[in-house]
């Protein structure tokens, strides 16, 4: 009767040596001419046998067919039971469930709205997934591999044997998928893909949500314990706040070289829950921005190299310490945003590279799949299951890990399809354009999905040209984010910064034209970590000047950039004047803040942050043109620059003074709206700043006298490099 549970030739010959495609086909339990057969491959097995799960009854001793193959015909069974296998191996006798019993899980739902490009939860059924089917707890692995010949699993669980778990295709939607029992978290795990060219391919799994550390490449199962999340007000809060009206002061983070521990080790989620979040709320930040945490084997690469999209970097900790941090953040009142890098990806063999001996993730073509600035890869949007990889990575981080945003990077390079290129390098598109039409499709369909699926979240935009509608709602043509970084206000006040303050007259329309077009976008004026880099030097020393000079001046320039319209972030380090530039491989100057300058300074960001938290006139009507006025914006020759911020109530307004030169100016007279007295908010010629203390505490009583467009005006001491900040006395003075 064994005769029909026998092997073909091809399929004793194919499947020892891992190149029989369709195991499922073979192995596991069949019905043969009305009988039930058991077939099973198990290298190094001496003996098997079948038994009825949750009963030791031997059914049936599997006939050795040799090289691992076993099988036998069932007696006295007609339906199909779940059953397991009694194995005997040299060392030792085991009970194993075996995969190939179990049928598939994918549902048709799944299939046909990751084939659409519309699944944002891909992430649920493909890579490792924790799953309990018929009673029995396993993990569900699952890989998009449309071109392959065959896609096997290896990894501690079978001894690293690339034929024992053949995984089943779905050739509709390009799906592999199987269910192991048994399978211990943190297991290390490959795919093996074997080609339509023959190659063999041992991948990291696109989906992995860990990951080995480098220069180690597998992926890792993750735990299946759930983490208790406790932030339940916050995100309730989150979803009801007006963003563009709101306090948005983001502190901009390298987790790993924020600060360091003993030997230069790296901090884990605990230890900067303990310090980085005390710290970012004594500096008054209300947001917290990582640098990209997705796994990356390139230290120096920051992060913006990512091969595993899904998987927090193993440098800090785990997923569940991760959201340990996050939820601390968030029980603090502290947002937490993710920057995020969907523009491309590293060439790495094992990352997503021809990823089944295809061109599966990028382009064919060089001309629209490669990236001359950065030697990578770019995704092709115009794939469906890519864009649901995509979309499926975002929802990911803020939904599973509670990111209140992301922070796209490197927006202009998807928008142009000549962007870096030369003649001849690119492909225009269906119109004979330079726009990237399929990256303003997954564009605007992230955020109109984004903001669908998780409320209360800031979508942000680093994009460096003049691409109309960053921030405009994709029901209005728009990109559809939330905000876009300032770069060309960027560019000019660091490149007026550095010039001598005797040369800056010539220069004053750099930091005054920036209000031309500062309500056209929703704009977040960013002072990031690209510009203390590659040379460029810290921002204390972009400065020219002597020590205190440069300090004085860097205070009033963040004053300035306080006051200006704009959410506002700051690279650390930057907050204390570290003279060094930033370096990845190291903490920051932390010693410095020992010194009363650089003390001078963070007190001075944390003050403008109380500020700006607190009073109406910086956040109240932050999107609207008339929140700002110039009372005078042409004063070139003494580098002077005076404006007005103004809230819902008129009498709710402050008046920003800041001199750009070492002149002290007496007797300075500056028009103000109301009748009455006026006090110093601000000054940041303070001692307590570090300054020089012109002009700090003097009453201003304000008199009839009209200047700079107002019917009132006040006398004052304007400090050198400083910034003054003014308020009326009494919130209800007459005009």
């Amino acid at each position: 009767m064994n005769e029909m549970a026998e092997f073909s030739p091809v399929q004793l010959a194919t499947i020892p040596v891992g190149e029989y495609a369709d195991l499922f086909s073979v192995l596991g339990m069949h019905e043969v001419n009305g009988k039930l057969v058991v077939r099973c491959y198990l290298p190094g097995a001496l003996a098997v046998r079948v038994c009825v799960r949750n009963d030791e009854t031997v059914l049936v001793n599997l006939q050795d067919y040799g090289n691992g193959l076993f099988a036998a015909v069932v007696p006295r069974r007609r339906k199909r039971f779940h059953y397991v296998l009694q194995v005997d191996y040299p060392q030792l006798s085991t009970t194993l469930y075996d995969p190939y019993q179990y049928g598939s899980l994918l549902s048709g739902e799944d299939i046909y709205l990751f084939a659409e490009g519309k699944q944002e939860q891909a992430y649920r059924f493909l890579g490792a997934n924790w799953r309990e089917v018929d009673g029995v707890e396993g993990v569900w692995f699952g890989v998009w591999a449309p071109n392959a010949r065959q896609v096997s699993l290896l990894g501690d669980f079978n001894h690293w044997n690339g034929s024992v778990h053949g995984l089943r295709f779905h050739p509709g939607a390009g799906i592999w998928e199987i269910f192991i029992p048994g399978v211990a978290p943190g297991a290390h795990y490959k795919f093996r893909i074997v080609g339509q060219d023959g190659v063999v391919r041992l991948k990291a799994d696109p989906y992995a949500k860990a990951m080995q550390p480098a220069p180690d490449n597998a992926s890792l199962v993750p735990s299946p314990q759930q983490f208790d999340w406790q932030d339940a007000n916050w995100l309730a809060q989150r979803r009801t706040t007006p963003w563009h009206v709101s306090a948005m002061s983001i502190y901009e983070v390298h987790l790993p070289s924020w600060r360091r521990g003993d030997s230069n080790r790296y901090l884990n989620y605990a230890e900067l829950a303990d310090t980085l979040i005390p710290y970012a709320l004594e500096m008054g930040f209300t947001h917290l921005q990582f640098m990209p945490i997705s796994e990356y084997p390139f230290d120096g690469s920051w992060g913006y190299q990512p091969v595993g999209l899904y998987a927090p970097t193993y440098r800090l900790g785990e997923a569940n310490q991760l959201k340990y941090f996050i939820n601390a953040c968030h029980q603090a009142g502290l947002g937490v945003l993710l920057d995020w890098v969907p523009a491309h990806f590293p060439t790495d063999e094992h990352g997503l590279v021809r990823f089944d001996g295809s061109c599966l993730y990028e382009h064919e073509d060089p001309r629209l799949g490669y990236h001359p600035d950065w030697n990578t890869l770019i995704y092709n949007y115009g794939r469906p299951e890519v864009l649901s990889f995509l979309f499926s990575n975002a929802r990911y981080w803020l939904e599973e890990f509670h990111f209140d945003g992301l922070r796209i990077d490197a927006v202009s390079s998807m928008l142009y399809l000549d962007y870096s290129r030369e003649p001849g390098q690119w492909l225009p598109n269906e119109f004979g354009g330079r726009e990237n039409l399929l990256a303003i499709h997954f564009l605007r369909e992230l955020n109109a999905r984004l903001y669908c699926s998780v409320p209360g979240i800031c979508m942000i935009a680093e994009e460096s040209t003049a691409w109309p509608g960053v921030t405009r709602p994709t029901n209005e043509n728009g990109l559809g984010f939330g905000f876009k970084w300032n770069m060309g206000w960027m560019n000019d006040s660091l490149n007026y910064l550095q010039k001598d303050p005797i040369y800056r007259k010539f220069h004053h329309h750099q930091i005054t034209f920036s209000l031309m077009y500062c309500f056209s976008e929703q704009f977040i004026l960013s002072l990031s970590h690209d510009e203390v880099v590659h040379g460029k030097g810290s921002l204390i020393n972009k400065i020219p000047g002597d020590r205190w000079q440069k300090m004085a001046t860097l205070r009033a320039f963040y004053g300035l950039m306080w006051g200006h319209p704009g959410k506002k972030l700051l690279f650390m380090g930057n907050e204390f004047a570290q003279w060094r530039e930033w370096n990845h491989d190291q903490s920051l100057d932390w010693h410095l803040t020992g010194e009363d300058d650089h003390t001078g300074m963070q007190r001075w960001i944390a003050d403008l942050n109380r500020l700006y938290r607190q009073h109406p006139a910086l956040t109240e009507r932050d999107d609207s043109p008339g929140s700002f006025g110039w009372l005078d914006c042409d004063n070139a020759e003494q580098s002077i620059f005076v404006f007005i911020r103004y809230a819902q109530e008129y009498q709710q307004h402050l008046i920003f003074v800041v001199n750009m030169t070492p002149q002290t100016h007496h007797g300075y007279r500056v028009g103000v709206p109301l009748n009455g007295a006026y006090r110093e908010v601000l000054n940041s010629d303070s001692h307590f700043y570090g300054g020089s203390n012109q002009g700090v505490g003097t009453a201003l009583e304000s008199e009839p006298h009209h200047w700079q467009g107002m019917a009132n005006s006040v006398v004052m001491v304007v400090p050198p490099l400083g910034c003054v900040v003014l308020a009326p006395e009494c919130e209800h003075a007459s005009r």
